[in-house]
């Protein structure tokens, strides 16, 4: 009887840290922002979508431009470290964000420079294209 009046502490579960490359990191990154800009967030979008984040271990960096973008961007923080954290199955993942008002900004306008963003981000574009016969319209 007495046994069964002690409170059952539950163990915690340990969190994964599994490792992951830049490259998975920028395509979850992207999916990330794309999911926004269809919600509507279009700021959030492209705060994400302005630089490259850089990856140094757990550590991802993004350059944005200016405060503002920085304050915009801290706002909405918790929301991708949980996407990464989750489809990275890391929870170590952080990010630090540098102001750097010398920045330009690269973005997309035509269907080439889409694609050559994409090879970027994964090489196996080009094997899918060629393997499918797949060609660009510009």
């Amino acid at each position: 009887m007495e046994e069964s009046n002690r409170s059952y502490v539950k163990p915690t579960s340990v969190l994964p840290t599994e490792d992951f490359t830049e490259t998975e990191m920028l395509v979850q990154w992207n999916k990330y922002a794309q999911r926004l800009g269809e919600k509507g967030f279009k700021i959030m979008e492209s705060l994400l979508l302005i630089n490259d984040p850089k990856l140094n271990g757990t550590q991802i960096t993004l350059e944005l431009p200016n405060e503002g973008s920085k304050l915009d961007f801290e706002s909405q923080l918790n929301g991708l470290l949980g996407h990464l954290r989750g489809h990275l199955h890391n929870h170590d993942i952080s990010i630090e964000i540098i102001v750097n008002e010398a920045i330009e900004t690269k973005r997309s306008f035509n269907d080439q420079d889409r694609y050559n963003r994409l090879l970027e981000i994964n090489p196996n574009i080009e094997l899918l294209r060629t393997t499918f016969g797949l060609d660009l319209h510009t």
